[in-house]
């Protein structure tokens, strides 16, 4: 019972359900705002429609599971998230982490993959993770988001041009190769229906009407596959590629009309078409997948309440969001729900048409769940190369290939390193590889630029700090910069060079904001070598944090060897006359 308990005020101090609270209970909610939630959700629910079966099927499982995730998904997270203004949903950048899973696993792995990410995602925000993505550099999101694109473009080539490939390589060069090698055997009509939605969803946004682009883009692309079907031309479609069993036996084409419904997610179809066993074993070989999964999630929905967050003056509570996000992606793979996270695009769209609060995206997914029930046949229509078009358009909006092309005109080079690795490495291998990696370089060469300005600076004979001449067997050096463990050792080194053949050394700390264990195994390196060679060290102007760092770690004034002054003026109205002396000062040093 104390647990419960505990767990439950954990809950409430994470603000659960913060953006639909805020607005109902500490803003009031009025008659209007309903109505222009009404307005936006039917509005996205619309769009999210056709978004939710291309993202399903370019996740390797039929169109019906995208739609279950913005069901189930995108109305649990709305109810429980931090961000009053996203909408959740199947997006494109899981498409190159859900693929391989559905492929090995099947379906039932793919949603205990999700499953598990969502009690990962429960986890972070229990830990109160959620401030953690501004510490991913922009390079670092650009990259992946980028190589993403690239994936799902080449991904949908197949389809786009109709090729008749029975199974795709497992490495994306291969995958390259082979559609780039089947390219002479294209199927015109498929070609044809995909060039006339791509151009459709291209041009529309001329004409600046309130419609969104790909709607007309698919009617148009349907109405020309259903005339080359008529004049003997085949186009495959979402009914020829699909079909379902309903519960008396009977089969279907297309998408099943009816709700989602309860189940275990491991005892759905596995790649095998048998059910998964439930085991550690399982747990173990699916929990990479969650993880990455989890990461990514994460780093979708946060970005994207940031970016609503600019759009609208307001302020998501980012611990609550991923708590909303890790209870939407429990609860959606027990009704065939696959990964859901804020989608930037629809979100950005329900802002747009005048949402107001969380109750847009529960209108947007009773919509899409009244399409299911009400347009299945005619959605099962939808030929797949024109789906292909439109998750090529998708792909190149995520991309964010203007960003990217400001950021290799302008960024430091190091900042364009850092692009090109992530965007390669997710092209080539996965995107855990590229974001792992290019988290770690943006880190190593931001640690090697800030090493770079630390510099010691030798200030004996600048009137500006010294007002006074100074014996010849003195220095006053001036250090300027944090002295951490990337630079302290190569600032320290160039100390003992300078100060080889001098009895009295002076250092100037006043530009010294950071001193760490590396800086401290320095000095005391350097102080040793002082007491070697009978000379005295001073330290003038220390900030707080070196002077609480030296008090935590011990280091005190040594007769003789180690002084410490409040400035180094006091220093050297103390000091000087010593050094002047030189039989005082030997004496002073014994």
């Amino acid at each position: 019972m104390p647990n419960s308990s505990g767990f439950r005020q954990q809950l409430f101090s994470l603000k659960f359900g913060y953006a639909l609270r805020d607005v109902l209970f500490r803003q009031g909610y009025q008659r209007h705002q309903l109505l222009q939630d009404l307005i936006a959700g039917i509005t996205v629910g619309i769009i999210a429609i056709p978004l939710a079966m291309a993202l399903a099927i370019a996740s390797g499982v039929p169109p019906q599971y995208g739609l279950y995730t913005s069901i189930i998904g995108g109305f649990v997270i709305a109810v429980c998230g931090g961000s009053r203004y996203s909408i959740s949903g199947p997006t494109a950048a899981f498409v190159v982490l859900l693929y391989p899973i559905a492929q090995q696993y099947g379906l039932a792995g793919l949603l205990m993959a999700t499953l598990m990410s969502g009690l990962i995602l429960v986890a972070m925000a229990l830990l109160r993770l959620g401030r953690l993505i501004q510490y991913i550099p922009q390079p670092v999101t650009l990259g992946f988001t980028g190589g993403i694109g690239i994936v799902i473009a080449v991904l949908q080539l197949k389809d786009f041009f109709g090729l008749q490939l029975s199974a795709m390589p497992e490495h994306f060069l291969d995958k390259l190769f082979l559609l780039v090698h089947s390219l002479p055997q294209l199927d015109l009509p498929s070609a044809a229906v995909a060039l006339i939605t791509l151009t459709t969803m291209l041009l529309w946004p001329k004409l600046k009407l309130p419609i969104p682009a790909h709607l007309p883009a698919l009617i148009i692309g349907t109405l020309l596959a259903l005339l080359l079907a008529y004049s003997g031309h085949e186009v495959d479609t979402i009914g020829s590629r699909f079909h379902y069993l309903l519960p008396d036996g009977s089969q279907g084409a297309g998408i099943p009309p009816v709700l989602p419904h309860f189940e275990w997610p491991w005892l759905r179809t596995g790649a095998d078409g048998q059910t998964l066993t439930l085991s550690w074993q399982t747990i173990q070989t699916l929990a990479p997948a969650a993880f990455a999964i989890a990461m990514l999630g994460a780093i979708e929905s946060l970005l994207c309440a940031v970016v609503l967050d600019g759009m609208t003056n307001t302020r998501h509570s980012a611990n609550s969001e991923l708590l909303g996000q890790g209870i939407g992606n429990i609860v959606a793979p027990l009704f065939g729900g696959i990964t859901a996270t804020a989608a930037i695009a629809r979100s950005a769209a329900n802002v747009r048409t005048g949402g107001q609060s969380p109750i847009s995206a529960m209108v947007h997914s009773i919509v899409v769940l009244l399409a299911l029930i009400a347009l299945a046949g005619i959605l099962s229509y939808v030929p797949m190369p024109a789906m292909a078009a439109l998750l090529m358009v998708v792909a190149w909006n995520m991309s964010e290939a203007p960003k990217a092309v400001e950021l290799i005109k302008k960024a430091p080079r190091s900042d364009i390193w850092v692009f090109a690795s992530c965007l390669l490495l997710t092209v080539v291998f996965d995107m855990v590889v590229a974001i792992s990696f290019g988290i770690m370089l943006a880190a190593l060469l931001f640690v090697k630029e800030i090493a770079d300005m630390t510099k010691l600076h030798d200030i004996s004979s600048n009137r500006r700090y010294v007002d006074r001449d100074i014996p010849t067997d003195w220095v006053i050096l001036k250090i300027n910069g944090p002295l951490f463990f990337a630079a302290a050792e190569q600032v320290f080194g160039d100390i003992a060079t300078l100060t080889k053949d001098k009895q009295v050394v002076v250092l100037d700390w006043d530009g010294v904001s950071l001193l760490d264990a590396g800086g401290l195994a320095a000095l005391n390196k350097l102080v040793k070598q002082c007491q070697q060679h009978h000379s005295y060290l001073l330290i003038s102007d220390l900030q707080f944090q070196p002077i609480r760092t030296l008090a935590k770690a011990g280091i005190k004034p040594i007769d003789g060897v180690l002084k410490f002054y409040p400035s180094l003026k006091e220093l050297l109205n103390e000091q000087l006359p010593l050094a002047v002396d030189d039989q005082a000062l030997s004496s002073d040093s014994q």
